[in-house]
């Protein structure tokens, strides 16, 4: 026979998957449960751990337990980046990711700070600086309504942003089209990409900035961004949430034979 938590941990996750607690609704608070005869606090304490162990909630001080939302964000691999969405409109990637994935935004649910510092190895090695050499550190913090999703922190050359929006700490993209339109408007078009992307244990300022339940990992991006001459305009890594996005990817599959043989 399964302990009395357990029993009560099923039943709410049954409640929660059948729609009975919605996504962002907060459960019943632990006295609710032991005065309605659900068991002991300690069974609906472990309950609730058990239940944010498995994703269904996430529990923080001053909001409670919370039903987390159970579909993630499709998170858009190169359709993310079309010209057409920030050079030729207003869609930055993250509001395209939510346009795809049917959500609603406000721009607020970005925020970020700027500032300039020297460049560690990595950075300094990606926009082929010396280490500790002086580059901007746009970093922003993405939520979904109250949640956040992600962190993304790009770094650029001084040269390449100085007086430009991207420095600009105020909250929200910068300005019409996001980071990659005020490129484009100082003379830096961006023309190919490359990212990598890895799974880890969050670290444990990760845990507490994007409220990771236990044992949660996270999905660490790398982007550079290059010009059509090869020059590297940005160097971004962001830090996901695992499970509060879907990575989504739709590319023409290549054929190196036939690249082989078009050639002279």
């Amino acid at each position: 026979m399964a302990p009395k938590w357990r029993e009560l941990a099923d039943k709410l996750a049954e409640q929660i998957k059948g729609g009975v607690y919605a996504p962002g609704q907060q459960l019943p608070h632990i006295r609710e449960l032991v005065e309605a005869g659900e068991g002991s606090k300690a069974t609906v304490h472990a309950a609730y751990k058990a239940l944010e162990a498995e994703g269904l909630v996430t529990s923080s001080r001053g909001h409670g337990t919370v039903v987390r939302q159970q579909v993630p964000l499709k998170r858009l691999g190169i359709a993310r980046y079309d010209k057409a969405k920030w050079r030729d409109s207003d869609e930055v990637a993250f509001i395209a990711d939510r346009v795809a994935s049917g959500r609603p935004y406000r721009r607020n649910e970005q925020t970020q700070t700027v500032s300039l510092i020297e460049a560690p190895a990595e950075v300094a090695d990606a926009l082929s600086l010396p280490v500790g050499a002086p580059v901007y550190a746009r970093a922003r913090l993405v939520k979904e309504g109250d949640q956040p999703t992600h962190t993304l922190t790009s770094y650029y050359r001084p040269e390449h942003v100085e007086g430009t929006r991207i420095v600009d700490p105020t909250p929200g993209p910068a300005g019409r089209g996001g980071g990659f339109r005020v490129l484009y408007d100082a003379g830096y078009e961006i023309d190919h990409m490359q990212e990598r992307i890895f799974a880890r244990a969050p670290k444990a300022d990760e845990v507490s900035l994007l409220q990771l339940p236990p044992g949660e990992p996270v999905v660490e991006l790398h982007r550079t961004t290059y010009t059509a001459d090869g020059t590297v305009v940005e160097f971004a890594i962001g830090v996901h949430a695992a499970s509060r996005f879907a990575w989504e990817y739709d590319f023409k599959v290549p054929d190196s034979t036939k690249d082989r043989e078009g050639q002279p």
